[in-house]
């Protein structure tokens, strides 16, 4: 009888301390997937989730385990969405802090970490050792969610017809601030119907003029940021507030 009561109560015991690590865990913040094979990424730290500006630096580090080292001597400005900053969809899971996802059209910059898509430009070739896409008068980038290539770079064949959305989803030609465009892999693989699209490294408009959700800079840091690029480092980018950039750092493994 004395022993039934002893195994009773060891259950007991055990299942106590079960469902405490469980809801520990389940209050840590997710882990981030900078991966053993990532060796470069581009972090920007805003003021807070409010924040149209923010400061860039990039790390690289010679290999898994090995410190980060920043590559600038000094952090350059960067603008983002007017807004300020929401929730992304990348390579990671957001933790439950209240703060909503990135929606089209909310003029946010997507926060989380995420990994690098094309780089397009006017030019014949990039200041970078990088997939490049030369921009020409068929291409687009489909920011409608009812499209069936939202958020995806399309070129169509003219000879084949024009499709009715084209004209509207055209990229533009000519503009200064898109004259080099680093894509930013934002809500792809797959893409969800109406939580942002378009989402680049692109050139600045002004010194001071923050963007619709893309993170931009001065032409010379971008490319200086371009070229220092390595695809074989599998460079990801990390976007969020001061504050949660401190409290996650260690949970996420970030510089």
């Amino acid at each position: 009888m004395q022993y039934q009561k002893i195994c009773r109560q060891k259950k007991s015991l055990v299942l106590l301390l079960l469902t405490g690590v469980c809801l520990l865990f389940s209050a840590l913040p997710c882990q981030a997937q900078l991966g053993r094979a990532v060796r470069q990424v581009i972090v920007a730290k805003a003021d807070g989730w409010n924040s149209n500006t923010a400061s860039l630096q990039c790390w690289q580090r010679r290999g898994a385990g090995a410190p980060w080292q920043p590559v600038f001597a000094q952090p350059v400005p960067v603008l983002l969405g007017r807004k300020g900053l929401a929730w992304g969809r990348g390579v990671f899971t957001a933790p439950q802090n209240g703060i909503p996802p990135k929606v089209e059209k909310d003029w946010r910059a997507p926060a989380g970490v995420f990994q690098l898509g094309s780089l397009f430009g006017y030019a014949p070739t990039p200041p970078a050792r990088w997939p490049y896409v030369q921009v020409g008068p068929w291409d687009a980038y489909v920011d409608d969610s009812a499209n069936r290539y939202y958020n995806q770079h399309v070129r169509i064949n003219p000879s084949q017809g024009i499709p009715p959305w084209f004209e509207k989803q055209k990229m533009r030609l000519g503009d200064a601030a898109y004259k080099w465009m680093l894509e930013i892999r934002h809500n792809q693989r797959p893409a969800a119907p109406g939580y942002g699209s378009a989402i680049f490294f692109h050139v600045r408009r002004g010194p001071s003029t923050p963007s619709a959700g893309c993170t931009t800079m001065a032409e010379g840091d971008l490319v200086r940021m371009l070229r220092w690029l390595d695809p074989q480092a599998s460079p990801h980018y990390v976007l969020l507030p001061q504050a949660d950039y401190s409290a996650l750092r260690g949970a996420w493994g970030l510089p």
